[in-house]
């Protein structure tokens, strides 16, 4: 396949480039920073490119048979929740406008439930200091996705802990409940991840949903 991976520079979005890389696809991958990319690969193109300009990214988006989004304006950001909206609904438009119709975003975890009817980010759990970026991706999902009926999109929510670890292949799916083992904790690894991003790209079976994932 031809994808497009925005924010393909982060800590998850390394991640996916590496997989998509590994199983053979064709990426070119638009980052603020070229030169923070260290990977080489034959069918890898690197590109310079600023997602708040929507004619530019949409050119940049064209051809491609998916657009995998891991874009974040930076956890440090004092603008982050602003800066999510406003760029998300760019992209959006962006990929409508270059013509692709599958679109899968790097979510979060704070949208999913822990109760009937109440979310991670509700519950009291998360520092208040990434709670800005939080609620913009978690409105991301809910404002722009959902009533969204022209792209085939998916929203993909991490475990409530992802970290650098290992592609174990094991792990469950799941759509709008955080998944928890038998000790409570909701983990995976960027690795595993990654792999499951991909298989959804390689084999579509969320369409116009969110899903999840953890061990």
């Amino acid at each position: 396949m031809k994808v497009a991976l925005i924010g393909a520079s982060g800590f998850v979005g390394s991640a996916v480039l590496k997989e998509l890389t590994d199983r053979g696809h064709t990426v070119t991958a638009l980052v603020r920073h070229p030169e923070k990319i260290s990977l080489t690969h034959p069918q890898l193109s690197v590109v310079a490119a600023d997602v708040a300009d929507q004619a530019q990214l949409a050119e940049l988006l064209a051809g491609a048979d998916a657009v995998v989004s891991s874009y974040n304006p930076g956890w440090e950001n004092p603008h982050i929740y602003e800066d999510t909206l406003k760029n998300y609904r760019s992209i959006i438009d962006a990929v409508k406008q270059a013509g692709v119709e599958r679109l899968i975003v790097v979510g979060g975890a704070g949208s999913l439930y822990v109760q009937p009817g109440l979310t991670v980010m509700d519950s009291g759990v998360l520092p208040e200091a990434i709670m800005p970026g939080v609620k913009g991706l978690a409105e991301v999902f809910r404002k722009y996705l959902k009533p969204e009926n022209e792209l085939d999109w998916v929203f993909f929510s991490p475990a409530g802990n992802i970290a650098p670890g290992e592609r174990t292949g094991t792990f469950r799916l799941g759509q709008d409940d955080l998944i928890v083992d038998d000790k409570g904790e909701s983990n995976i690894s960027v690795e595993d991840y990654a792999l499951a991003l991909v298989d959804e790209l390689e084999n579509p079976v969320q369409h116009k949903a969110r899903f999840t994932i953890g061990y």
